[in-house]
């Protein structure tokens, strides 16, 4: 089997692939903690010192071991321009390989990935937002007021098993990197497993041969670059970064073909437009209400909350039917 051959099986056979829409970098573990080789020294100290981080090496490996991601640092891609050119190539594929039609990506779910992460339980999510909320002023800082313009152009896959449109070089790339990894930073203090073995390359996902898995049944292996290769170096358009989200990877995506969102934040120049304060309240308003309501159901699903609904009716119901009794003695007393 070829070594590109073995990729392809990797990508197919690994659950994470579907979910993240981010390359995984293939570092060794190694280099990935930080652990370089010295040379061999014959004090007590020394040795203590090795066999201490050696426990931590031992320790961190076991996490890594564990490192699942379901929670994504999302910047929403919504710009008409560049999601009508996505629908357009994603046309063009389909009709030259009808197989490839689930393999496309929604145009509801168009982002670019910043950071990936582990949150196991609803502690740690609500420490996810934390994190998010605090990110907002490093990343005003890093812009400085400006607004930061992301330009699409061109195609590429990750081991023919993901295509992506490109984001182009350019002065951008310096503060969307330094966002990058200033947000990787501010999880990881957190206590937050997130961006774990993974290089950041940022690009907007239009295809998944993940997404179905009869595909390779019917012999579709790979991506064909024969396929998109009118598209190789087209211009879809900018967008420009106003809003960072904390979205899950395996919750129920919304109406609108977005992922599941637990906050968002709002970020580069100050909004101007009366219409624009009023979408981003009205953003901000459904979020919060969606976020009651969750925790409406979340208490009406308790035992001990549905024991004392059923008791208050029960005694409700008995109370009535005992002022109607009442009320028949006093009529029949009068009459």
């Amino acid at each position: 089997m070829s070594e590109k051959e073995e990729m392809s099986e990797e990508f197919e056979a690994n659950p994470v692939d579907s979910l993240i829409n981010m390359p995984l970098a293939t570092i060794d573990i190694k280099d990935d903690v930080g652990i370089t080789d010295v040379p061999q020294r014959n004090s007590k100290r020394s040795k203590e010192n090795e066999c201490i981080k050696s426990d931590q090496i031992k320790k961190r490996k076991r996490k890594l071991k564990d490192y699942q991601p379901n929670y994504f640092l999302s910047i929403p891609v919504t710009n008409r321009e560049i999601t009508g050119g996505i629908k357009i190539l994603q046309k063009a594929i389909v009709q030259q390989d009808k197989r490839l039609a689930k393999a496309m990506v929604g145009d509801g779910s168009f982002h670019i990935t910043l950071l990936v992460m582990q949150l196991l339980n609803e502690d740690e999510v609500n420490i996810g937002i934390g994190a998010l909320l605090e990110l907002k002023p490093f990343i005003e800082e890093i812009l400085q007021g400006r607004h930061l313009t992301l330009p699409f152009q061109g195609i590429d896959t990750f081991g023919n098993q993901v295509g992506f449109v490109k984001l182009a070089e350019g002065d951008h790339m310096y503060p969307l990197l330094e966002i990058a990894e200033t947000a990787k930073r501010t999880f990881q203090e957190k206590g937050i497993l997130a961006g774990e073995s993974i290089s950041f390359k940022p690009h907007l996902t239009f295809m998944k041969l993940s997404k179905a898995r009869m595909l390779r049944k019917n012999g579709v292996k790979k991506i064909d670059p024969e396929l998109y290769e009118k598209f190789i170096n087209h211009r879809f358009g900018e967008e420009m970064l106003r809003r960072i989200d904390l979205c899950s990877m395996l919750k129920k995506k919304r109406s609108d073909g977005y992922y599941h969102c637990e906050c968002s934040i709002v970020v580069g120049k100050k909004l101007i437009g009366i219409q624009d304060l009023i979408n981003e309240a009205l953003h901000q308003e459904r979020l919060n209400l969606k976020s009651k309501v969750k925790q409406i159901k979340e208490l009406l699903l308790k035992p001990e909350i549905q024991a004392k609904i059923r008791r208050e009716l029960f005694e409700g119901k008995f109370i009535n039917n005992s002022n109607q009794t009442n009320n028949v003695d006093v009529n029949a007393t009068l009459t």
